[in-house]
């Protein structure tokens, strides 16, 4: 059996984060076993749907490196991949329903419904008990749809219980009557969420189905739809839901929601995919930090593998995690990774190529979004010191005056030179422990301090011939 599973995200807006780890896993699934990942838009509801959410969503997929094997923009033999081309399909399977007397036009108005809907919920009866479900009404109902008339069709749910298997809920049963005769045509001749994911995923030969577990109660009519229709039943594998750290569902009250928001806000996509993974499923060696690609490679994604428990979103996680995928970039990946989130009027786009590796490698291991990187410039650039609690102490110790006397005598004699190199700050060290007789913390923290006006940070032998002489004379001139 090759494995076929698919996504089917509505173009109705941006991806959604807990959509794209659904596809994710469908992705890494289908990899694992050398099968075939499918991508179908659900754009029935026409007056949401978009085609600029579709583009935008697809673009998402493909930066996370999740590619469909068919779909839009690939194709393939089952095709088409649009919900709103197959009507026609959906028509001919609810019409076989009709004939073989496993639904019927249901011409109830909406005030019988409403009615019947009360009754029932008070009664403990399935939610439809309408007369139309009656065989003596199929004739009368015939007959008004030959005269122009229209109505919805549902589906005549059996009086009986129904099982499936997950791979993450064990066995799963729904009592008889849990759910009453259900619309599978509206009266426009739409087909309805449920019918239209059945025969897809049968026409398409979808042998697992990965989704949310916000679908199981789907499944339940699903699952009568695949028998009525004479397919087989795929496998079932229904993850986690996503929540936040107030262990409520995963809403916009705790940050972003979309790829997108991730893509403009500094995040690789490997990390973004690494840390997706892990919501709701679990590495057999317990990474936290790992390429989709070793998993594919590796052959270590299991489905019994994923948690029963509600998966917490946890921002400070994902940050760690994209900072350590940061760290393993080469030099030139780095760069180019970069490149789009500092603004090209920024002084490092003025610097040579040299620099700029310098640059990023001294602050690689030390941001965790590449957004980081801005301030990174903005620090090296910055002519303004702010005179710290910590810095004034520096300031304060006997040995720092003759340090800045010293570096400022120094800079100033460089007249209109760019930049110093790393050998003449080597023998400004040197000259001050030697001759000035300043070693240890007073020589390395004063000069930390009145270069930089920090106590802390970056290599300053590689720090201080990056920095612009003007910006350290500037520095040295407002203490």
């Amino acid at each position: 059996m090759t494995v076929r599973v698919r996504f089917a995200p509505s173009p109705t807006g941006n991806l959604h984060i807990g959509g794209a780890r659904t596809a994710l896993y469908n992705y890494i699934f289908a990899k694992t076993f050398k099968g075939k990942y499918i991508l179908r838009i659900e754009d029935t509801d026409q007056e949401r749907s978009s085609k600029d959410f579709e583009k935008a969503q697809i673009d998402d997929l493909l930066w996370l490196g999740v590619e469909h094997d068919e779909g839009p923009g690939v194709g393939g033999e089952l095709g088409p991949y649009h919900q709103s081309q197959r009507t026609q399909l959906y028509q001919k399977y609810a019409q076989k329903l009709l004939q073989e007397g496993k639904a019927f036009y249901d011409f109830c108005t909406d005030e019988e419904l409403a009615q019947m809907a009360r009754l029932n919920k008070e009664t403990g009866a399935p939610p439809y008990t309408g007369k139309w479900r009656e065989k003596e009404h199929w004739p009368e109902a015939q007959a008004k749809i030959a005269a122009g008339e229209t109505a919805p069709l549902r589906f005549l749910v059996p009086d009986k219980d129904v099982s499936f298997k997950d791979y993450v809920r064990g066995d799963v049963t729904f009592p008889k009557g849990m759910v009453g005769d259900f619309v599978i045509l509206r009266s426009n001749g739409m087909p309805t969420y449920n019918f239209c994911n059945v025969v897809d995923d049968h026409l398409h030969q979808i042998t697992h189905i990965i989704r949310g577990e916000d679908h199981v109660n789907n499944t339940l009519r699903q699952v009568l739809l695949y028998e009525a229709i004479g397919a087989d039943l795929p496998e079932f594998a229904h993850v986690s839901l996503l929540i936040g750290q107030d262990r409520q569902k995963l809403s916009k009250r705790h940050g972003a929601t979309s790829v997108l928001q991730y893509r403009e806000g500094g995040y690789l996509p490997e990390a973004l995919a690494n840390y997706l993974c892990l919501l709701g499923w679990s590495h057999p060696e317990q990474k936290d930090v790992f390429k989709v690609t070793d998993l594919i490679e590796e052959g270590v994604f299991d489905l019994k593998r994923f948690s029963k428990s509600h998966a917490i979103y946890d921002i400070e996680k994902l940050k760690y995690i994209n900072s350590q995928h940061i760290k393993e970039l080469s030099l030139e990946e780095l760069k180019k990774q970069v490149h789009p989130f500092i603004a090209q009027e920024s002084f490092y786009h003025s610097q040579t190529n040299d620099w700029q590796l310098k640059f990023l490698s001294l602050f690689q291991d030390k941001v965790q979004l590449l957004t980081d990187f801005t301030e990174k410039v903005d620090d090296v650039v910055n002519k303004t010191i702010v005179k710290t609690d910590e810095l004034n102490e520096i300031l304060a110790w006997e040995t720092t005056p003759k340090i800045k006397d010293f570096l400022l005598n120094e800079i100033c004699e460089k007249g209109d030179q760019d930049y110093i190199s790393e050998e003449t700050f080597s023998n400004w060290m040197n000259f001050c422990k030697k001759d000035l007789k300043i070693k240890g913390k007073p020589l390395f923290m004063g000069f930390r301090g009145v270069l930089t006006g920090q106590n802390h940070g970056p290599d300053l032998k590689i720090l201080i011939p990056l920095t612009p002489i003007n910006v350290l004379k500037a520095r040295l001139e407002n203490l």
